[in-house]
C-alpha cells in the first residue's frame, strides 16, 4: 500500500463536500476517481497531496515514497525553452553525467589509494547513471514531448509564450519524467488530442508507480484504471475493475437500493396508516398500541432515495418536422489559413438518421468545418447544400451563441418569446437551474453551466439536423450519459466533433477521420474505427500513391532514358545506405554486448585503465546507435 485515506471529511461553510472518505491505493495500482461535477473530486486530491487541510481524518503515505500532482490549470512562468524546461527534470542526472566525465579526467592524473577511491565512485556512478536510463534520457525527453503533441519547432518556444493548454501538457510531461512513486492527475486528457491520449494511455499502463486519475474520459479510464473510487453524496464507494465494470455494478446496486427504498417506503406508509387507524379508535389500548408502533417506526434507519442517472437532467430532442433523406451534400470543400492548408477538396453526403462523428488530430480543421457549415466562415473552394426541410441546430463549444450580459432566463425567453414564464422556468429546471439561479448572468456561469444553457436552447429549437462542437466538454459523466441517451433516441440527424471516444462509441453510426487534408470514412462506431483503421487507410492512401505512380510512369515515357536511370540510381543508393546502416547497428550492438560481458570479469573491473577505456567506448557506441536509429528511420520512411 502506498497511500491510505481514513475518514476524510471536508465542509465549506454549511455545505458538506466529503464525509468519512476511506480507501487505499496499492503499489503500482491505477485508480480513477469519479463523481458528478461538484462532488469534491479535485478537493479530495488537494487534501491527499497536502494543498488543502481536511476538517477531520488523515492521509498516510508509505514511508520514503514520493508523489507528484497535476492540477487542471497550470501557469508555468519560465524563460526556458520548452525543451530546456523539460530537461530541468533531469538536472540530477545531468549533474551525475558531469561528475562521471570529471572523474574520467581526474583518474588520468592520480594513482594509489586516491585512484582506488575515485574508481569506486566512478563504478557506482556509472551503474546508477545506466540504471536511470542516462544514456537515452535525451531521446526519452523528445519522445514525451512528441507524445504529448509538441512538434519539433515547438521545442525552442519560450514557456511564457505557450497557451494554457500547452503549459498543462508541458507540466504533465515534467511530472511523468520525474517518475514519482505515485502520481495524481486531475483531468489529464483535457488538452490532448486523440493521438496524444492514446500515447498517454500506453505510458501510464507501463508506468512503474501508482497512478490516481480524476477524469471524465470514460474510454481513457477503461484502458488505464483497475479500480474506481466513486464520490457520491459526500461518501466514497470503491469498485474493482475499469469504468465499464463500475458502471455495470453501479447500475445493479442502484436497482437493488431502489428496490429496498421502495419496499421500505411502502412499509412505512402501511405502518403510518395502521397507527392512524388505531388512534382513530380513541381507546386506551388502541392508543397504547399506536404509540408502541410509532416508537418502533421512529427507530427504523430510513434509507435515502438512491440517486438516479435520469434524475439529473431531462433532455428531450425532438424535431418539429422530419427532413428529406438527403440532409447535406458537400462538394470539393477546401480551407486554408495563409500557407497552412486544413483540408482540400473534401466531399461527403449526410443522410437522414445518421449520427456522424468528425475526428482528427488538433489543428486539422474539425471546428473550422462546422463553422463553414453554419456559415460563420467562408470556404476557399467548393460548396455545400442542405436538403429539403432541413432545420439546423448548432451547439458551439465556446458558447459564443450565448449573450454574456443576459441572465439565463433572458437567454431562453428572448430566443423563444412565445414561451411564458412558467414554461421557461420548467425548461431551466430540467437543466438544473432553479430558484434565483435563473437570474444569474451568462458571464458568471462556469463552463458546465454554460453547456447546460446551450443544451436547453438546442432542445427548444426542435431542429432536425444537429451540428455539435465538443458537446461533452465540461459535462460530468452522468450528464454525458443522459446526452447519449437523448441522441440515440433522436429521430433527426447529427454531425458532431468530439474527442470523447466513449461518447463517440456510444452514439456514432459513422466516423469521418480528418487526416492528410481529407476524410477517411468509417461506417461504424469508435471500436469499429480502431479495428478497421489500418486496413482502411491502406486502401485510401496507397491508392493515391498508385495514381501518383501511374502519372509518374506516363511522364517517364515522355522523359529521356537518362532521367529514369538517375531515379533508379537514387533508389539503389538509398537501399544501399539503409543496408549499410542496418549492418553498422548490428555490429555496434554486438560490440556493446561484448563490452557488457567483459565488464563482469575481474581482470577488467579491477583494472582502472581498461575499465575507463571500455566505459568510454560504451558511451561512444550508445551515442552512435542513437544517431544510426534516427538515420535508419529516415531512410526506412
Amino acid at each position: 500500500m502506498i497511500v491510505a485515506c481514513n475518514n476524510i471529511s471536508k465542509s465549506f461553510g454549511t455545505d458538506v463536500i466529503l464525509q468519512g472518505i476511506t480507501f487505499h491505493i496499492n503499489d503500482k495500482e491505477k485508480a480513477g476517481i469519479v463523481g458528478i461535477n461538484g462532488a469534491g473530486k479535485s478537493t479530495l486530491l488537494k487534501i491527499i497531496i497536502g494543498e488543502m487541510a481536511a476538517d477531520s481524518g488523515e492521509v498516510t503515505f508509505a514511508k520514503g515514497s514520493t508523489s507528484g500532482y497535476l492540477s487542471q490549470h497550470q501557469d508555468l512562468a519560465s524563460d526556458n525553452t520548452v525543451y530546456d524546461e523539460l530537461l530541468s527534470v533531469k538536472a540530477e542526472l545531468i549533474q551525475m553525467e558531469e561528475t562521471i566525465r570529471s572523474l574520467e579526467h581526474a583518474m588520468k592524473h592520480v594513482q594509489g589509494e586516491e585512484l582506488e577511491q575515485m574508481l569506486t565512485a566512478y563504478t557506482r556512478l556509472t551503474h546508477e547513471f545506466e540504471s536511470q536510463n542516462g544514456y537515452a534520457y535525451k531521446s526519452e525527453l523528445a519522445g514525451v514531448l512528441k507524445g504529448l503533441g509538441f512538434l519539433d519547432e515547438d521545442f525552442k518556444k519560450t514557456v511564457t509564450t505557450l497557451s494554457g493548454g500547452q503549459k498543462t501538457r508541458l507540466a504533465l510531461g515534467k511530472l511523468l519524467l520525474s517518475s514519482p512513486d505515485i502520481i495524481f492527475l486531475d483531468e489529464p486528457t483535457n488538452h490532448l488530442d486523440m493521438n496524444s491520449i492514446a500515447w498517454l494511455e500506453t505510458y501510464l499502463l507501463n508506468y512503474k508507480g501508482a497512478v490516481v486519475i480524476v477524469a471524465h474520459d470514460r474510454y481513457f479510464m477503461d484502458k488505464v484504471v483497475t479500480k474506481i473510487v466513486e464520490i457520491d453524496q459526500t461518501r466514497a464507494n470503491v469498485f474493482e475493475g475499469n469504468y465499464s465494470s463500475y458502471a455495470e455494478k453501479k447500475a445493479q446496486m442502484r436497482e437493488i437500493e431502489m428496490h429496498h427504498y421502495l419496499n421500505q417506503q411502502q412499509e412505512i406508509k402501511h405502518q403510518e396508516e395502521v397507527i392512524a387507524k388505531l388512534r382513530s379508535f380513541n381507546r386506551e389500548k388502541s392508543i397504547k398500541r399506536a404509540e408502541s408502533r410509532e416508537k418502533m417506526l421512529n427507530k427504523i434507519e430510513r434509507a435515502d432515495r438512491p440517486t438516479e442517472a435520469n434524475a439529473e437532467m431531462n433532455i428531450r430532442l425532438e424535431p418539429r418536422v422530419l427532413s428529406g433523406n438527403d440532409v447535406l451534400t458537400v462538394k470539393g470543400l477546401g480551407k486554408a489559413y495563409g500557407p497552412k492548408r486544413l483540408f482540400d477538396s473534401i466531399s461527403f453526403e449526410v443522410k437522414r438518421g445518421e449520427r456522424i462523428a468528425v475526428i482528427g488530430a488538433n489543428g486539422t480543421g474539425k471546428t473550422t468545418l462546422l463553422k463553414l457549415l453554419t456559415r460563420e466562415l467562408s470556404a476557399d473552394t467548393g460548396e455545400f447544400i442542405f436538403g429539403a426541410k432541413v432545420c439546423v441546430g448548432y451547439y458551439d463549444q465556446e458558447h459564443q451563441v450565448l449573450h454574456p450580459e443576459k441572465t439565463i432566463f433572458e437567454e431562453i425567453q428572448d430566443t423563444y418569446p412565445e414561451m411564458n414564464n412558467t414554461k421557461v422556468r420548467n425548461t431551466l429546471a430540467a437543466f438544473l437551474f432553479t430558484g434565483d439561479d435563473v437570474f444569474k448572468q451568462v458571464r458568471e456561469l462556469s463552463g458546465g453551466e454554460r453547456g447546460r444553457v446551450s443544451l436547453a436552447k438546442l432542445m427548444l429549437s426542435e431542429s432536425n439536423f444537429l451540428i455539435l462542437d465538443e458537446p461533452t466538454n465540461h459535462l460530468d459523466i452522468i450528464s454525458k450519459e443522459i446526452l447519449e441517451k437523448a441522441l440515440n433516441s433522436y429521430e433527426g440527424t447529427v454531425l458532431f466533433v468530439s474527442h470523447d471516444r466513449y461518447f463517440i462509441n456510444k452514439t456514432a453510426t459513422r466516423i469521418l477521420d480528418l487526416t492528410h487534408l481529407t476524410f477517411v470514412d468509417y461506417r461504424g462506431n469508435y471500436d469499429f474505427y480502431l479495428e478497421k483503421k489500418a486496413q482502411t487507410e491502406a486502401l485510401y492512401f496507397p491508392a493515391e500513391s498508385l495514381d501518383a505512380l501511374k502519372a509518374a510512369e506516363q511522364t517517364a515515357v515522355k522523359t529521356d532514358w537518362q532521367q529514369q536511370k538517375e531515379e533508379q540510381a537514387r533508389l539503389r543508393k538509398k537501399q544501399n545506405e539503409l543496408k549499410k546502416t542496418e549492418d553498422e547497428i548490428h555490429l555496434l550492438e554486438k560490440e556493446n554486448s561484448d563490452i557488457d560481458d567483459m565488464l563482469t570479469k575481474e581482470a577488467v573491473f579491477s583494472n582502472p585503465t581498461e575499465l575507463l577505456k571500455l566505459n568510454k567506448r560504451k558511451t561512444v557506441i550508445e551515442e552512435r546507435l542513437l544517431e544510426l536509429m534516427e538515420i535508419w528511420e529516415t531512410l526506412a520512411d
